[in-house]
């Protein structure tokens, strides 16, 4: 494949990145724009190759490429310096800007990345502390600047959320939502909001799961566990808003009065689940909730969650079996 994308910063997100796009045959220019002397520069680049070896050769082992294909893939990275990355640059569609969680680095980046891009090249930040919202001024031409959220570890997580800023043109977006598909990555798109959508969602889990252990409701261990194999696992099939329709909006919406009432305010339901009780859009049951099932198979889509959750059950050794003892290892090791 001829297409190139550059990488601007050579931290843990830029080689993800790298590693993403050659792993999807791509041509890659990892850049790294922190000023070095010359045998520092040696070091860092000899570094940065070190883990992009190391890195395949863990995908290696994990069956997605071989001996032949990772030599293949380290062909196809550039590493280049700010002063030597200009050709590169220009050549690219896509940019990813990955340089450190400060605002005079991003600054002075963007500023540059803007005098040195091709006019239509877009320029997609991996913020995960800044909105676009923000980050739009910084960028001369913001007509061609998104966020690009990834999530660690890069190279196999496949979603990315993807944010708009207030003048992002539609052919930027499409080109980035297109790169992003052309890496097997899963887009979804979300409004500039603190958090985007799975920081903030894991936030409230994480210190829920934190809190608990510092009242006393059960060990790290259980509580893992229970994730692992309750949580986890139900909504790696089920999408949150999917679950509640398949419960029934009204049972959160009881359940959170009880849970408030017990625990703290936290736990109280938005408006819009009480609303779609007077609506009488509960979920599955009454046709409609947060989804429309009008004109669906409900049965055939329900089978087919339920052949999904079996299958990771499958892979796990912890799928029931009738006629024989669940032998399975010890699931909290």
């Amino acid at each position: 494949m001829d297409a190139r994308i550059c990488v601007v910063g050579a931290g843990r997100m830029g080689e993800g990145i790298t590693l993403s796009y050659l792993l999807a045959g791509w041509q890659v220019t990892l850049i790294d724009i922190k000023p070095r002397a010359p045998a520092e520069q040696s070091a860092h680049d000899a570094s940065v190759a070190a883990n992009l070896r190391r890195e395949l050769g863990t995908l290696s082992q994990l069956g997605l490429l071989d001996a032949s294909q990772t030599e293949s893939a380290l062909g196809r990275v550039r590493l280049r310096r700010r002063d030597d990355a200009v050709a590169d640059l220009r050549a690219a569609r896509v940019v990813f800007e990955a340089v450190p969680e400060r605002l005079d680095a991003k600054r002075d980046t963007f500023l540059w990345l803007g005098q040195t891009c091709a006019p239509d090249g877009v320029i997609a930040s991996t913020t995960s502390t800044f909105l676009v919202t923000e980050l739009a001024r910084l960028v001369p031409h913001p007509e061609r600047f998104l966020n690009a959220h990834w999530l660690n570890p890069a190279t196999l997580i496949p979603l990315v959320e993807v944010s708009r800023g207030p003048q992002t043109g539609d052919a930027a977006a499409s080109l980035l939502l297109d790169t992003l598909r052309q890496a097997g990555k899963v887009p979804v798109q979300c409004a500039p909001s603190a958090g985007y959508i799975v920081p903030r969602i894991q936030a409230l889990a994480m210190n829920e799961a934190a809190r608990m252990v510092e009242e006393g409701v059960a060990s790290a261990e259980d509580i893992d566990t229970a994730v692992r194999l309750g949580f986890g696992l139900r909504f790696s099939v089920l999408g949150l808003l999917e679950f509640i329709d398949w419960g029934g909006g009204d049972i959160l919406y009881y359940a959170s009065r009880y849970l408030s009432g017990e625990i703290g305010p936290r736990f109280a339901a938005p408006d819009v689940i009480a609303r779609n009780m007077e609506e009488g859009r509960n979920g599955l049951r009454d046709g409609q909730g947060f989804y429309d099932y009008a004109g669906m198979d409900v049965d055939a889509y329900k089978m087919e969650r339920l052949e999904q959750l079996c299958k990771r059950l499958d892979i796990m050794g912890l799928l029931p079996r009738a006629g024989s003892a669940l032998s399975a290892p010890d699931p909290r090791r």
